[in-house]
């Protein structure tokens, strides 16, 4: 019940932080491209890669407050499915290119930054 508790917890202040940067994105950025969601999974690829490889190597925490932070936080903060939605819509709208690009552009960036996130790791 415990690491119900802290998923739920993680993963509600991931969606609020993910909420924030989008509000701030369309604030100050008028961008017609999904900015703020890309933005967000490059983050949360991050800081996936570096919590995960952190947590095998170094530290001892309760696995309550590991799951928080990966499977509660990091999953609240990046998006699937809105990510889906944004390429669906690009479709519709026949945007090939920029649908193409996205999704090419969001897998490989966040692998990417997934693996600097674990190379990163090996220093704290």
């Amino acid at each position: 019940m415990l690491n119900i508790l802290a998923i739920f917890t993680g993963g509600g202040i991931g969606a609020v932080t993910r909420y924030l940067i989008s509000l701030n994105m369309a604030k100050y950025f008028e961008i017609n491209l999904p900015f703020s969601t890309f933005l967000v999974n490059i983050i949360g690829s991050f800081i996936i890669g570096l919590l995960y490889f952190w947590f095998i190597g170094k530290v001892e925490l309760s696995p309550s407050l590991k799951l928080a932070l990966t499977v509660g936080f990091c999953g609240g903060l990046t998006t699937f499915s809105t990510f889906s939605l944004e390429l669906f819509e690009m479709f519709t709208n026949q945007q090939f290119i920029h649908a193409f690009s996205y999704a090419i552009l969001s897998v490989i960036i966040c692998l990417l930054m997934t693996a600097a996130g674990a190379y990163c790791a090996k220093f704290i």
